[in-house]
């Protein structure tokens, strides 16, 4: 177990399409946040930007480029970028830095202008790239991934087209009490299985859209917040950012083929167990513990493999947990209290930020409508592209 790190303020952008640059979205969000802690930019010590691969130059620096439009006051600069991920290895930058005395206070930002439709690999050739390969060689959108894992839950484990469509239900039930969020209307069943056929079997309410937004954190050493005047801050408890294990057994995009067994036998546990056992090993709790989830539902059915992955219910035991109605709000452990990405749809490098900022709402008891009684711990997970592992723990 480390220690533990403060946050102190939390702020975004709403998420939409609103058709301006990321550093916009960016600002607008470290503003708030920093409002939100009570600091003023010239008291950041440092700040770490999750940087967006579609900003252009400014978007591989993006600490440097949010320090910049935010005015230069020589605070330490650190940009990261992990995909999906890279709102937590930020936040694990920052907890480090923090931890390490090389900064009191930390300013962390994660912004993106997304393209229209879904994501594609950046321009030129690059045959030694997975994520290029499942494009050009098996014409592999993320949308047809999602197909292809969702047919699997429904050959393994007896998913049904009825349970997908309940997950976008609950979601966008909570999303709609989400000022944030950019679709704020409640959805049927029946809409969902009624929206067009995008990957078979996922409709397009199955799936989650791409979005501008941004979102930022100010986090402290626990000395700090007292001496701030904040005694009891929501804390960050652990931050998981592992790797995979050789060999892997079942196909996981973008790579196109599994690792060999024949030398090893495979790990006891799949990737996206290990990010939230890592996470719930630093921190010293069990799944049990948890009071709320926010996890990376870039489809419905992905949503039920992350109960699984995060221990909330046994293999392929995720729709019945579901149809319980133990993720919903009220339920036994929450999931997606936000509305999930079903509602917001992805700004790669704002999304990781985006759940923690949830989390600090729900443990503050600050979440209007959506809030999750008597919330103390909550948990994110999501992942990037190439075995980037993100799980944060907070606590109060």
């Amino acid at each position: 177990m480390t220690e533990d790190v403060a946050v102190l303020g939390v702020g975004m952008h709403p998420w939409g399409k609103w058709g301006r640059g990321f550093v916009e979205y960016g600002t607008s969000a470290a503003r708030a946040a920093l409002s939100d802690a009570g600091l003023e930019w010239r008291d950041i010590g440092s700040i770490v930007g999750a940087d967006t691969v579609r900003g252009g130059y400014p978007g591989y620096v993006a600490g440097a480029t949010f320090a910049k439009a935010l005015g230069w006051q020589g605070a330490r600069v650190t940009s990261v970028y992990a995909a999906c991920a890279s709102g937590a290895q930020a936040v694990a930058v920052a907890r480090a830095q923090i931890l390490s005395g090389l900064a009191d206070v930390v300013l962390v930002v994660g912004a993106d202008a997304a393209p229209k439709g879904f994501f594609r690999p950046a321009g030129g050739d690059r045959h030694d790239d997975p994520d290029w390969l499942r494009f050009r060689l098996l014409g592999a959108t993320n949308p047809a991934y999602f197909g292809l894992y969702a047919r699997r839950r429904m050959a393994v484990h007896g998913d049904t087209l009825e349970d997908f469509a309940q997950v976008k239900v609950k979601n966008a039930t909570l999303g709609a009490l989400n000022p944030y969020a950019r679709y704020r209307r409640q959805v049927t069943a029946e809409e969902v299985a009624a929206s067009a056929v995008v990957a078979d079997p996922l409709r397009l309410l199955d799936i989650c859209a791409t979005s501008d937004g941004g979102a930022a954190l100010v986090l402290s050493g626990l000395d700090f917040a007292r001496r701030h005047g904040v005694p009891r801050p929501v804390r960050i408890r652990a931050v998981s950012t592992v790797t995979p294990r050789y060999p892997s057994t079942v196909l996981d995009l973008p790579d196109i083929a599994t690792d060999s067994a024949s030398a090893a036998g495979p790990p006891d546990e799949t990737f996206r167990a290990s990010i939230a056992r890592a996470a719930y090993e630093e921190a010293g709790i069990g799944p049990e513990d948890l009071s709320l989830a926010e996890v990376y539902d870039l489809s419905t059915a992905l949503e039920l493999q992350w109960y699984e992955d995060l221990g909330l219910c046994g293999e392929g035991e995720g729709a019945k947990l579901l149809r319980e109605g133990a993720t919903a709000l009220g339920g036994r452990t929450p999931v997606n209290a936000s509305g999930g990405l079903a509602s917001f749809g992805e700004a790669v490098p704002a999304q990781a930020l985006a759940q923690v900022c949830e989390l600090t709402w729900q443990l503050r008891g600050a979440a209007g409508e959506r809030q999750v009684a008597g919330a103390s711990v909550g948990i994110t997970t999501n992942q990037g592209l190439f075995g980037h592992g993100s799980s944060v723990i907070a606590v109060r």
